[in-house]
């Protein structure tokens, strides 16, 4: 596609499949589109200047002249949704054609949209799911547009989807679009390695043809002073993390005591705590729980310097309703009774003036909207409980909604898709003029020019504060004020972010400079030829499961193929479910999956290996189904062990389930030091084992990570339905509780108590009826109960119900 070919008259965009008139003409667009159907381009483009209109032009010639469909990925369902707009505007293709997936539509109708649709607009993990499920496929998809690509790292489901893609389509080709895709080079490079991109082109404000569609945005940075109340809260609770802080010193693992302690500082405590705790020693267990409490303290401090009083308010109420419930944790039940802590709360409850931040945002949205005749404002903050009290302050003064994520907070409800587009909509239509957002309305999203950005908190990273400024300075000269409390968390965020970001613009400049040298590094390493490469090394490896490779997970599993191997005629297996059969005439064997095992890589892992169909299943019995007769159930060390330190049977209900409806149960045991992690007698561990093993006849099976457990499941899927034969179906439904089961579970959900005080107040009074009408004393007697859970039971059942 020439610039020539795509320039029609009138200043607007021909092209064969894009909506005549539709689209303004701008030269770098063209430009970019042009090289992006020639590579797996990465697009740098400043927000606001059109990054999805190259992917469209570029979605519209490969539909055009290589056919198939079009996938275009994004983070967010709001930002799916209104690529979706865009796209059935600006495409000539039927609408019923671009249809959108996300996880509010099912997944069997996802299976059918997909068939029938010619541009797929989808947030990542729903298609990640899908291809886990095998209920799609990308051999057809001919371009697939990554928006937001900066967030290709690390387990995101991004990386996942290029490597399925790369590896699964005729003909790809690939287009990340970010305007901000790295803090420094290498983060750039690893995300072009990730989403096997080896071309990248950067268009930055200096150049001519975008530089004429930007204006300069102006940042300004304004400084705040706490009240003295305000500064007494700070301190009780500094004066509480610094007496944490100096027990760790004791304890070894740390040098410092002060109070504004870092992450990275925290992290590496944390390390050294957990070696203690591998050696057993008792500093360890403490050390982790006051570790824990920091980690709160720091959480309220937060709130306190940089928030406001309300926020820290709300988040110590949680605070104490979770020391309150039955299985709070020490960490959670010493904060709250800590006396500084106590006054500090007492001080916020009477504090019944302004936080400072909140004046000043006031008076500059008085004087953008009023004196300067602006029209619209954004405000972000970081924190939903700020959000809500900010909107509910401002509306006395200016017409303010609020704008949240979809999932819902302690104390929060989330905006539902559509109550966001529709919140979105009334913004650009001058329904209301302040949007007071979180995060979520930093990526993307087609939030209307605004005449202030204001940020109420400095954020700590170059890419999200690049992300909110790209909200003005599009049409018009741009202001972004960024209010700042000085001596708090708020001046170290800003020197972060100020220093990344100049590095980050830095790094554009160069990458734009050397485009051609990085390009030649990334070409090695993440061109097509790589992929495939490493994708038939994988085949080759993964599919080599005769035990003879030294070290691998199919080497170990001899004995359990053995085990499993073992006639079961006399258990009756069939329970008349509807059965998929997989054997050894060429079909691939199956495992279905637990749709909520997908947290770990074991599901991504066995999708990808060759002769291996996974497909995902909300199941009652198990996490993996590997025949009719097999089923496994895997659990972490840690969750082995939390079930013998934390009175959590649910793992033996599990197997009795699995041993109800499988001949063969399985438990896999993940991870290193069994024997060794926590401060557990061996006895104990092999008294559970053991029980698993006799009581329940189950294998039980350990191995060391995820990619062995995945080895393991491949080798006992592919021993069952290959060597003998088996079919593949998933049984069980939950059977019916006892009436014991019952009465537990009725006891178990008043105040949050949990089975196993249920079943001790049960003991002790001897009904469900005389526990809800026994009084405090007569409820201590029971063991384990003692005066705060005796008093939350008789708060619940005694009060009336609140009339909403």
């Amino acid at each position: 596609m020439t610039a020539a070919d795509a320039s029609g008259a009138g200043g607007t965009i021909d092209r064969p499949l894009v909506t005549p008139d539709f689209l303004e003409r701008r030269e770098y667009q063209l430009q970019l589109a042009e090289r992006a159907l020639s590579a797996h381009s990465l697009i740098c483009l400043p927000t606001g200047l059109g990054k999805t209109t190259v992917s469209l032009l570029v979605t519209a010639a490969r539909l055009h002249d290589a056919g198939g469909k079009a996938l275009l990925l994004a983070p967010t369902k709001p930002l799916v949704a209104q690529h979706a707009d865009f796209y059935r505007e600006a495409l000539e293709v039927p609408d019923d054609e671009v249809v959108v997936f996300t996880g509010e539509v099912r997944p069997e109708d996802r299976a059918d949209r997909w068939a029938d649709a010619r541009v797929v607009l989808a947030t990542p993990q729903v298609v990640e799911n899908d291809l886990v499920g095998n209920r799609i496929d990308l051999d057809s998809v001919t371009h697939c547009t990554f928006d937001e690509c900066h967030r290709a790292t690390g387990e995101y489901a991004y990386n996942y989807i290029a490597e399925r893609y790369h590896a699964d389509a005729d003909d790809p080709l690939v287009t990340g679009m970010s305007a901000s895709p790295g803090d420094d080079e290498e983060a750039i490079l690893d995300v072009c390695e990730n989403l096997g991109i080896d071309n990248v082109e950067v268009m930055t404000e200096e150049d001519a043809d975008v530089g004429a569609y930007t204006h300069d945005t102006n940042v300004e940075w304004k400084r705040i002073d706490l009240p003295e109340t305000v500064l007494e809260i700070r301190d009780a609770i500094s004066e509480v993390v610094e007496d944490r802080m100096a027990t760790l010193k004791e304890f070894g693992v740390t040098n410092t005591t002060q109070a504004d302690i870092s992450e990275q500082e925290i992290q590496r405590i944390q390390g050294k705590v957990q070696e203690l705790m591998n050696a057993d020693k008792s500093e360890g267990y403490e050390g982790m729980s006051l570790l824990a409490e920091v980690r709160k303290l720091r959480t309220a401090l937060t709130y306190v310097e940089t928030q406001s009083v309300e926020s820290f308010r709300r988040y110590m109420e949680r605070q104490t309703e979770a020391a309150r419930s039955s299985g709070a944790s020490k960490a959670d039940q010493r904060m709250v009774s800590e006396p500084n802590v106590r006054e500090a709360v007492r001080k916020a409850e009477a504090y019944d003036d302004l936080h400072p931040k909140f004046r000043r945002a006031r008076m500059l949205l008085a004087e953008t909207l009023g004196i300067e005749g602006g029209e619209r404002v954004i405000l972000f903050t970081e924190s939903r409980d700020t959000a809500e009290t900010l909107t509910e302050f401002l509306s006395e003064h200016f017409a303010t909604e609020k704008f949240v994520g979809q999932s819902d907070t302690e104390g929060s409800d989330g905006m539902t898709q559509v109550q966001q587009q529709d919140t979105l909509e009334r913004f650009r239509g001058g329904e209301f003029e302040v949007l007071v957002s979180t995060s979520v309305a930093e990526e993307g999203l087609d939030v209307p020019e605004v005449d202030l950005v204001l940020f109420y908190e400095p954020v700590p990273t170059a890419i999200r504060s690049i992300q909110r400024k790209g909200r003005t300075g599009r049409q018009t000269e741009g202001r972004v004020v960024v209010l700042l409390a000085e001596d708090t968390r708020d001046e170290a965020y800003f020197w972060k972010a100020r220093q990344d970001e100049q590095r980050m613009e830095e790094e554009l400049r160069l990458l734009k400079n050397v485009a051609g040298d990085i390009e030649s590094r990334l070409r090695p390493q993440a061109g097509l030829d790589a992929f495939a490469d490493a994708a038939e090394a994988s085949d080759s490896v993964e599919t080599d499961t005769d035990g003879e490779a030294d070290g691998t997970g199919a080497a170990e599993a001899d004995p359990v193929e053995a085990d499993i191997a073992v006639d079961e005629s006399g258990r009756d297996t069939d329970n008349g479910d509807e059965v998929a059969t997989a054997d050894a005439d060429g079909e691939d064997v199956e495992i279905v999956i637990d749709q909520r095992e997908l947290d770990s890589s074991i599901a991504r892992d066995l999708s990808t290996r060759e002769g291996i169909e996974t497909r995902l299943e909300t199941l009652a019995v198990g996490d993996y189904v590997c025949s009719d007769r097999v089923v496994v159930e895997r659990k972490t060390v840690e969750d082995f062990l939390d079930t013998l330190t934390g009175g959590d049977r649910s793992l033996f209900e599990q197997v009795g389930d699995a041993a109800r409806h499988y001949a063969r149960p399985v438990v896999i045991v993940e991870g290193e030091g069994l024997y060794g992690r926590r401060n557990v007698h061996p006895k104990a561990i092999g008294g559970a084992l053991a029980s698993l093993a006799v009581d329940f006849g189950a294998s039980v099976l350990q191995t060391a990570d995820e990619d062995e457990t995945a080895d393991l499941l491949s080798v006992v899927a592919t021993r069952e339905q290959e060597t003998e034969r088996r079919e593949v179906s998933v049984h069980g439904e939950k059977q019916s509780k006892t009436l014991a089961e019952q009465q537990e579970y009725v006891v178990a959900s008043v105040a949050e108590v949990g089975p196993v005080t249920a079943r001790s107040l049960l003991s002790e009074l001897g009904s469900v009826e005389a526990v809800m009408t026994a009084d405090e004393e007569d409820l201590r007697e029971a063991e384990g109960v003692g005066e705060v859970t005796a008093e939350r039971i008789r708060e619940v059942v005694s009060n009336p119900y609140p009339e909403s």
